[in-house]
């Protein structure tokens, strides 16, 4: 159904609105510019939901700089509310943000294991202060008799720390 349009002298289809409600698309047609011919599902979903008039008289009301924002608003509305009658897009809101507040739970618990591990790791690979002792055994090879069997333990400087 193809018509001589106003458009720029050129034979153009009608766009998704007016083919939807078989009117004719005049050179002013409001629906034009946000519901092109080859994207029919936008105006037929919005349509079903908001119906011909009442988008027609929101798009009316608002600048024409506003629009297309307005329009795609609708789109996005009018897809959430068949996926999801009775909530719509609050539904779909609802979920994203129990999953942003869960994955934020993960985050914060991931990053205080994070930080344990990191003070764990401080912790083991920060010198202990016997770390260049040594233990000294007894001379004493004759290990028959318990008299000279204590050994030392020392930090290196020569003083004994404790002994067995």
């Amino acid at each position: 159904m193809r018509q001589k349009g106003h458009r720029h002298g050129r034979t153009v289809s009608p766009c998704a609105g007016c083919k939807l409600l078989r009117r004719k698309c005049v050179k002013d047609c409001v629906f034009a510019p946000y519901f092109p011919s080859k994207e029919p599902y936008k105006f037929a979903i919005v349509h079903k939901i908001f119906g011909a008039s009442n988008v027609n008289k929101m798009l009316q009301e608002l600048s024409e700089n506003q629009r297309g924002d307005a329009v795609n608003s609708m789109v996005y509305e009018a897809n959430a509310r068949v996926q999801d009658p009775v909530y719509g897009c609050v539904g779909t809101i609802s979920s994203l943000q129990r999953q942003l507040e869960a994955l934020q739970t993960q985050l914060a618990f991931a990053q205080a294991e994070l930080i344990q591990i990191r003070t764990l790791c401080r912790i083991d690979t920060k010198p202990s202060p016997y770390t260049t002792s040594t233990v000294t055994f007894p001379t004493n090879k004759d290990f028959s008799s318990e008299v000279d069997m204590a050994f030392a333990y020392e930090d290196g400087s020569g003083d004994s720390l404790w002994s067995c």
